[in-house]
């Protein structure tokens, strides 16, 4: 194969689901109103992802879209942490430009009058940027922090924790911070991911099963869906009712699976050994699992480590008291 014809285009003269009509056309002020919570716009128009017009270019329609996706899933899940804690923490790490967390903050903290949005971002410049843009839009309950995921200074429960195309570890890092805090609620959008598949290498051939990743190709996307399939295994072995589906249209965003975490019990033995397992099949170390304590023969990983109390395998809702 040579160099121009890379595996991750279509053949020339297919069809491209990224390059059409719906993708490439900008986008009017008054379905961006359609799309978004009342008043947000405005805060898009602060961060300069919609034009003075009010109008978005084909590149902002795409973000608009993703985020209007992203909080028609989230939105019982918002609507779960208003309802059942008197100061809802939410946390969006690696935020980038904070577009997501400030319409939250906007359509949920501000309009209850209570609870905070932390936005966790390590570019200072755009965490600055985000910080006048809620001081333009008066918002007095969005919390812009300007540090990593693992060092970021954030309330020690939170109660809703979203990361939106953090690329690699970065998306374990916000994973395993989300697991600490106890979190409610977690939602996963993940973006690239490359540790899995360079472990993939080395792993001893086996019958039936080394085909999956012989090649580099496979390699890559395999050990991306393993990837994702471990952080679903580890949520519900820690006690979530976990949902994975499509964010969006393909035209709309590359990176496209949702993964969806409630809390409903502290740990699930099934998840357990299903997770056990797998690792047994395929034996890679993810700095997830190791974290979490997968690989310590001296310990049984750790089952919770948050501040709830409740116990169980699945099944009845946690209390609302922390």
């Amino acid at each position: 194969m040579s160099r121009r014809q890379r595996p991750s285009s279509p053949p020339r003269g297919a069809p491209n689901p990224t390059n059409g009509p719906r993708f490439r056309a900008p986008i009017a002020g008054d379905e961006i109103s359609r799309l978004l919570p009342e008043g947000s716009p405005a805060l898009l128009q602060a961060l300069g992802i919609i034009g003075r017009d009010g109008n978005a270019n084909a590149d902002a329609n795409r973000k608009i879209k993703q985020v209007s996706h992203l909080l028609r899933l989230i939105q019982p899940a918002l609507d779960d942490a208003f309802a059942r804690h008197p100061e809802p923490v939410l946390v969006d790490f690696g935020a980038g430009r904070s577009a997501l967390s400030l319409v939250v903050a906007h359509a949920w903290a501000e309009r209850h009058g209570r609870g905070r949005v932390y936005a966790v971002e390590s570019r200072a410049e755009l965490m600055q940027k985000a910080s006048t843009a809620a001081a333009q839009c008066g918002l007095s309950r969005f919390e812009p922090v300007a540090d990593t995921i693992l060092d970021a200074t954030i309330p020690e429960r939170a109660h809703f924790v979203l990361a939106l195309h953090a690329c690699d570890v970065a998306t374990d890092h916000a994973l395993l911070r989300a697991l600490r805090s106890g979190a409610d609620h977690i939602a996963l959008v993940p973006c690239c991911q490359a540790e899995v598949a360079r472990m993939l290498q080395v792993v001893p051939a086996q019958a039936g099963l080394h085909e999956l990743w012989s090649r580099p190709w496979h390699r890559r996307e395999f050990g991306a869906h393993l990837t994702n399939v471990l952080r679903a295994l580890v949520l519900q072995a820690q006690g979530y009712q976990v949902t994975v589906t499509e964010l969006t249209g393909w035209e709309h965003a590359i990176k496209n699976e949702l993964i969806i975490g409630r809390r409903v019990a502290r740990f699930h033995r099934g998840a357990q050994s299903e997770l056990r397992a797998l690792l047994a099949t395929i034996p890679v170390r993810p700095w997830l699992l190791q974290q979490l304590g997968w690989f310590d023969e001296s310990a049984e990983p750790a089952s919770d480590e948050s501040p709830n109390p409740d116990e169980g395998q699945g099944g009845g809702p946690l209390d609302a008291a922390d």
